[in-house]
């Protein structure tokens, strides 16, 4: 409905232009003055050279059938930015003037009146009310519509050769119905949308004929539409020509058309899509040959022309990232990489440069502080290197096959530090009709993880020092993930409209050759709706939740857990913005022993300062997250800047251990959005009332020694700030 209604606005567009030049160009040929509109003067008007004075105002009253929006885009006469001519705000030299035009005004009267009687409605009037100043001019169109022509009958004849279940189809959600106006942009739309349902069915030499006629008198119209199937038609022959290094046969493979199938010119479309995303092509269309097609025939040839692109390409960036520092990252892709079309990538990417061995330029104390509160991974280079080869058109042109090797370093803020070795093979396809990606991976990887002793401690009950290096040997880990995405926002950066949704499934199992003491299953959907309000204003709000499943945890050599790495963690920029990254969830304290007074006499330990505590998530089986948010133009450098008004909410907690349990927290919060090349830059400051979670406080001597302290089993640090700041790049959802 949408891209009909974009349709319709075109198509005015276009005919209101023509009209009103052909009506400008008739009256200056016989040199004759156009006709002022009827025109009201409030105040007397000061003399002025035309074009001096700022519309300060425009509006439209008495407009019932056409919105203002619509109006507005038909004319020429458009009125100025608020801060262009505000007093208090034009100064700074923000916003547009736009100007008067008094010969532009009085065609623009023409302008609406064609508008109208083109939708139905013959005896529109429209007068106007200008007010002038010396400086400015305020401009109200008044409209008095009269009443519509209204669409007495509709009948569409010809079908008859086509199918009975899909004659039903070609005529549903059309724009134009029986007791609608006659308006002629609406016919038009119903025309061009039939011919191309048509075009998708196999009829290539589809045509509609109209005939109307309207009665002034009676304010009644009568539509016949006169359709000319032409034959089913079916692929002939397919050439392809502009390749050079690419085999054709490529190309072809990536077509879903193919000879002696049914015509389908959405299929010609979907074709095309499909070599540019080969990466194999910097042009390519997919087009009737028209050389060698005759109209009405049975048989269709295609033409393909492709334009290779470069045979290399190299990339790099570099960035800044709170819990990241300096990070940067490069690839090279080599495309035909022994020849059939395949796609070689080879990525790096570096982070924590500048607080991580042996990058250390002591930038924690300066630039990157937050990462003090981490010694878990912060102060390890993390990396990663990957060396990947994708096959499109892998049995099918919907289908991709890619495999790849690894060797990473990665870390989560103030929880563990994952090493390993890995390889990958990835099998994506892309469903006919409704175009969604379904892809099953197989992951097999040798590494560790290590973490604080106090989070083995806490959840893993290993406090021992033997047990604890049990945990982090290194060891086989092989998975089996699922995904199916619905990707329908219309933008991957800062969507406005449609949704995104997904669901994940993971499991880990011996019988994938993953090692006994790890196995599990992880399931996780995740969806973010996107809706213009108005102009620029956009109301979005996402929902994730997600449960994992295992064998009861038994530590020691025939016990079993699941890696810290696979577990869920809650709290940061992109879910709930109340908490710092990882903070929402079951936490565990550590605190040195010189910060800790002994038990005080009613047996409660006392910290003497605070802030020495340090937080490690452990993460939680259970997920939940909630999340809205509007977003709109500042009213300062709109083109650039964007607020946002939020509110956050979530829980994550160990489904099935005693003391934990699913805690709502809810935090409110603005922010501001910044335009760059990369995405929109955004700081945002939520609100949050809760302390953290309560959790086991751990102490250390100076030997590295954890133990609990006595009668701080559910230890709760209170929060130094009420208001969390995040600042990252891209939405939050």
């Amino acid at each position: 409905m949408k891209a009909r209604r974009a349709a319709i606005g075109i198509a005015i567009g276009t005919a209101i232009g023509v009209s009103a030049v052909a009506l400008s160009t008739r009256r200056v040929a016989a040199q004759t003055p156009a006709p002022a509109p009827a025109v009201r003067s409030d105040t007397p008007a000061a003399p002025a050279v035309n074009g001096d004075r700022v519309v300060r105002q425009l509006k439209f009253e008495g407009n019932h059938a056409l919105d203002a929006q619509t109006l507005a885009a038909s004319i020429s006469t458009t009125n100025s930015s608020f801060f262009a001519t505000n007093p208090v705000f034009k100064w700074i030299g923000l916003g547009e003037k736009r100007y008067f035009d008094e010969t532009d005004f009085q065609r623009d009267v023409l302008r609406l009146e064609v508008l109208y009687k083109r939708s139905g409605f013959p005896d529109v009037q429209v007068d106007t009310t200008v007010r002038r100043d010396p400086e400015n001019v305020y401009v109200t169109f008044r409209i008095r519509e009269g009443k519509p022509i209204r669409v007495r009958s509709l009948t569409w004849s010809g079908l008859d050769s086509v199918r009975a279940d899909a004659r039903t189809n070609l005529l549903v959600d059309l724009p134009i119905a029986v007791g609608d106006p006659f308006n002629r942009f609406a016919l038009q739309t119903a025309i061009d949308t039939v011919t191309q349902r048509l075009r998708n069915r196999g009829y290539p030499g589809a045509e509609i004929f109209r005939q109307f006629t309207s009665n002034e008198r009676e304010r009644t119209a009568t539509i016949a539409l006169d359709v000319v199937p032409g034959p089913r038609a079916h692929i002939s022959t397919i050439r392809v020509e502009g390749s050079t290094r690419v085999d054709s046969s490529v190309a072809r493979k990536l077509l879903v058309t193919r000879p002696h199938r049914a015509y389908r010119e959405d299929e010609l479309l979907e074709s095309q899509r499909n070599l540019y995303g080969s990466d194999l092509y910097a042009l390519a269309s997919v087009s009737i040959d028209s050389a060698h097609y005759a109209p009405g025939s049975d048989s269709v040839p295609l033409l393909v022309r492709v334009t290779d692109a470069p045979p290399y390409r190299a990339r790099a960036g570099v960035g800044y990232g709170t819990n990241d520092c300096f990070r940067t990252q490069a690839g090279l892709t080599q495309r035909n990489f022994l020849g059939a079309g395949q796609v070689f990538d080879l990525n790096t990417r570096v982070s924590k440069i500048g607080v991580g061995t042996p990058l250390d330029a002591g930038l924690e104390n300066s630039l990157c502080p937050v990462l003090n509160q981490d010694t878990v991974g912060s102060f390890q280079l993390n990396y990663n290197v990957t060396a990947s080869l994708r096959r499109p058109a892998f049995l099918s042109s919907r289908n991709t096959l890619s495999a790849s090797v690894y060797a990473e370093r990665r870390s989560e803020f103030k929880v563990y530090l994952r090493s390993e070795l890995g390889a990958q093979l990835t099998f994506t396809r892309e469903t006919p009709r409704r175009r969604l990606p379904i892809s099953v991976t197989y992951t097999l990887a040798y590494g560790r993880t290590t973490a604080t002793p106090a989070v083995f401690c806490a959840f893993f009950s290993s406090c021992d020092p033997a047990d604890i290096a049990f945990l982090q040997e290194r060891r086989r880990l092989a998975t089996l993930g699922f995904n199916i995405t619905a990707p329908r926002a219309n933008s991957p950066i800062d969507p406005t409209r449609g949704f995104v949704t997904s669901f994940d499934a993971v499991t880990s199992s011996r019988y994938l050759l993953s090692s006994p003491q790890q196995e599990f299953t992880r399931l996780t959907a995740d969806g973010a709706w996107y809706r213009t309000l108005a102009r620029d204003v956009v109301l979005s709000w996402h929902l994730r939740g997600g449960v994992l499943f295992a064998p009861a945890i038994r530590p020691g050599p025939s016990g079993s857990f699941v890696p810290l790495e696979q577990r869920y963690y809650a709290g940061g920029p992109n879910d709930v913005r109340g908490y710092q990254r990882n903070e929402l969830g079951p936490v565990v304290y550590v605190v040195a022993d010189t910060a800790l007074f002994d038990a005080d006499v009613h047996g409660d330990p006392t910290l003497l300062q605070s802030k020495q505590v340090r937080v490690a998530a452990t993460g939680g089986n259970t997920l939940l997250i909630g999340q809205v948010e509007l977003r709109m133009p500042a009213p300062i450098f709109s083109s650039r800047l964007r607020l946002a008004a939020f509110a956050d909410a979530g829980s994550l907690w160990e489904r099935g251990a005693a003391g934990s349990r699913a805690a709502i927290r809810v935090t409110p919060g603005i922010g501001l959005r910044v335009a760059t090349p990369l995405g929109p830059a955004r700081l945002d400051v939520a609100y949050n009332p809760y302390k953290l979670l309560s959790g086991p406080l751990f102490v250390t001597d100076s030997t590295g020694q954890l133990t609990p302290v006595p009668g701080a089993s559910s230890f709760v640090l209170d929060r130094t700030s009420n208001f969390t700041f995040h600042f990252s790049v891209g939405q939050p959802f």
